[in-house]
């Protein structure tokens, strides 16, 4: 569908790429990976047409379109959630009010034997028809099921978006987005802001419903569950994998192995011609063969090898004097917006040098209780103690947004700088892979993920003993993460980490606080300790049990732990209830399956069948409308079928 040629872009006269060519395909999956700042969403501000290229060409069919999510939008907040949402189709709504103008002049005139009356028929027929095909009718069934698999309940869709924070703004982006069902999707790290229910339910929409991707994102399952291609980005060029991330790793390590061979043998071959050269360059008799090896040379072709990122990265968080022995203490504390209570009845304790998990679903509260921490919230019940001589750097989740993009990099951290760190700031950048000239770029123009490289060297310079880092491994690629771990891990002060990434918080913390239905559990021990309590394999499972659930229903018996005590738990089921729940399993497991393969076939036929009728026969062809009005009602009842079985399989394997 999109076919790149000859792309190149330069920065400074310095090729960020060149010499792209590549094409996207109809149902590609499309993964676009490379460390931070080697172009991944540069690449797709140019293929959604929001950049030009300093060369080359993107050639995007007329009837192509394009939906783009960027890493930070700037969102609107004179609307509900579901106006806003509703602005995927306003083609719909100008189509309503086209048909209803032709409806109000067919009853007005009476020329009805005339031909410019038999054409506004024939138009409204068609246009009609063409309401009714794409879904006109039903248009809000398809948004309350898509704000609601995103996390949005039926009681926030007349809320103002004002009223919901940056991350959910995002997502009702997002659903306007999923909503056009654009012939291209490009997503720039769409997870940053989803909890893993929703993260999962975009996985689902985007492998069984969406048309081709092109996808940025540092979660390695994410991009295995939905990706089946994936391009790199490295050295300026770009390699194509027909793969998924997974086994794209292991083809590229084979592939820069057999570069180094080959590079070392190019190597030899070139010093042995030096060599040559500089034994008989002055000997007349060797002439011809010594303007021989000189020309040879020339023509080599270079061999280059795939980069490494062996950048010096070295995050080190120097505590900067002793706490008290509990920088926090929280008694009886609350927090509530109006009705909506956030949590009660917090009490926790947090020691000196402890390294402890906020963990749960988002709007459960975890952030809202940072805030408390931090005093920027005030207007909370009970009583939170700060300890002696606690000294807190707070790393936000927009921290890298809130950046002034008009300074260099250099400018921002000069700011900050005081005494005699002033004078090694280049030495810091530098160690940050801002060396040399890319301490002069400016904020702007930085990936998401060098924007928060630079944010964690605004924090690094100040003196701390207790850390606050709030999602700190958004836009972070992965060897980033397992650096940032390995500081906090080396940090002899407190800290605090708010996430969803399990592999990040293994290993880090040692205490781990569950926040669910506006209660608060200390667990102690590491993550995998906590999902070992709660007999489950992943917080991804964590999320979707009655534990963790943001709508506890009222009145339902709960034992102390928070789980439903009308349930018999996994291990009091008996040898036959066992039997029985597997039989059960299986046969949703197959019936979700079914549904699945039906969609894709249903799909399939009206891909065709729209392709027939956007040529001038196919146009004119009632039937085909017809037929194309039962593919469309076909799609919806398996579609709910579908969702139907899969909140069954949901229910039955928390049974």
């Amino acid at each position: 569908m999109i076919s790149v040629e000859g792309l190149k872009v330069e920065f400074n006269a310095t090729p960020l790429f060149e010499d792209v060519s590549y094409v996207i395909n109809k149902k590609d999956r499309i993964a676009l990976v490379g460390k931070n700042g080697a172009g991944k969403s540069t690449m797709l501000k140019i293929l959604a047409g929001l950049q030009q290229p300093t060369s080359g060409v993107v050639a995007v069919p007329r009837e192509c379109t394009i939906g783009y999510l960027p890493q930070v939008m700037i969102l609107s907040d004179e609307r509900t959630v579901m106006e806003e949402a509703e602005l995927a189709f306003d083609h719909i709504f100008e189509m309503q009010a086209d048909i209803k103008r032709m409806n109000q002049q067919l009853a007005e005139r009476s020329d009805y034997d005339s031909e410019d009356y038999q054409k506004l028929i024939d138009r409204f027929t068609h246009e009609n028809e063409r309401f009714l095909m794409m879904g006109g009718t039903n248009y809000r069934a398809e948004i309350e099921r898509t704000l609601q698999g995103l996390g949005f309940s039926r009681a926030d869709f007349e809320r103002s978006t004002s009223e919901f924070s940056g991350g959910w703004r995002m997502r009702i982006e997002l659903a306007k987005l999923l909503l056009r069902r654009p012939n291209v999707l490009l997503l720039d790290e769409p997870t940053n802001h989803l909890d893993i229910e929703s993260i999962q339910w975009l996985e689902n929409f985007l492998s069984t419903r969406a048309n081709a991707v092109v996808l940025v994102s540092h979660d390695r399952a994410f991009l295995n569950n939905v990706t089946t291609r994936t391009i790199e980005i490295t050295c300026g060029r770009i390699y194509d994998y027909k793969v998924k991330y997974d086994e794209f790793v292991v083809l590229r390590k084979e592939r820069r192995e057999q570069q180094l061979r080959a590079y070392e043998n190019q190597q030899k071959q070139i010093q042995d011609t030096e060599d040559f050269i500089e034994r008989f360059r002055y000997k007349a008799t060797k002439a011809v063969q010594v303007q021989s090896r000189i020309k040879q040379l020339e023509k080599i072709e270079r061999i280059e090898v795939d980069e490494e990122d062996n950048s010096a990265l070295r995050l080190k968080f120097v505590c900067s004097s002793r706490s008290g022995n509990y920088p926090v203490i929280c008694e009886d504390v609350g927090k509530a917006y109006g009705d909506h209570v956030i949590f009660h009845d917090v009490n926790l304790t947090i020691n000196r040098g402890e390294k402890v998990a906020f963990v749960g679903k988002n709007g459960e509260g975890k952030s809202t209780l940072v805030k408390c921490v931090m005093d920027e919230i005030t207007d909370y019940t009970g009583k939170l103690t700060l300890g002696h001589n606690v000294q807190i750097g707070y790393f936000a989740q927009n921290q890298a947004q809130l950046l002034d993009d008009s300074l260099t990099v250099f400018n921002t951290i000069d700011r900050v700088a005081v005494g005699d760190i002033r004078t090694k700031i280049r030495d810091i950048l530098g160690a940050f892979m801002f060396g040399g000239e890319a301490s002069d770029k400016k904020v702007k123009v930085l990936s998401g993920g060098e924007r928060t490289h630079l944010a964690m060297i605004k924090l690094l310079l100040e003196p701390v003993n207790f850390l606050i880092l709030d999602e700190p491994t958004n836009h972070l690629d992965m060897r980033s993460k397992d650096v940032l771990k390995d500081a906090i891990r080396e940090f002899d002060g407190t800290v605090i980490i708010v996430s969803h990434d399990r592999d990040f918080l293994d290993g880090l913390a040692t205490k781990v606080y569950e926040f669910s239905g506006g209660l608060v559990k200390e667990h102690l021990g590491g993550i995998y300790d906590f999902l070992q309590k709660k007999q489950i394999e992943s917080l991804n499972e964590l999320q979707k049990s009655p534990a963790l659930s943001a709508f506890p229903s009222a009145g339902k018996n709960t034992s102390a732990n928070g789980a439903d005590a009308s349930q018999p738990s996994p291990t009091k089921l008996s040898y036959e209830e066992q039997k029985e729940l597997n039989k059960k399993l299986k046969k949703l497991e197959r019936r979700v399956s079914d549904c699945e393969a039906e969609i894709e076939q249903t799909e399939a036929a009206i891909a065709i069948l729209e392709a027939k009728m956007a040529t001038p026969e196919g146009s004119a062809d009632m039937s085909f409308y017809e037929q194309h009005q039962k593919l469309k009602a076909q799609l919806d009842r398996v579609m709910e079928e579908w969702d139907t079985a899969s909140t069954e399989l949901e229910a039955a394997r928390n049974t």
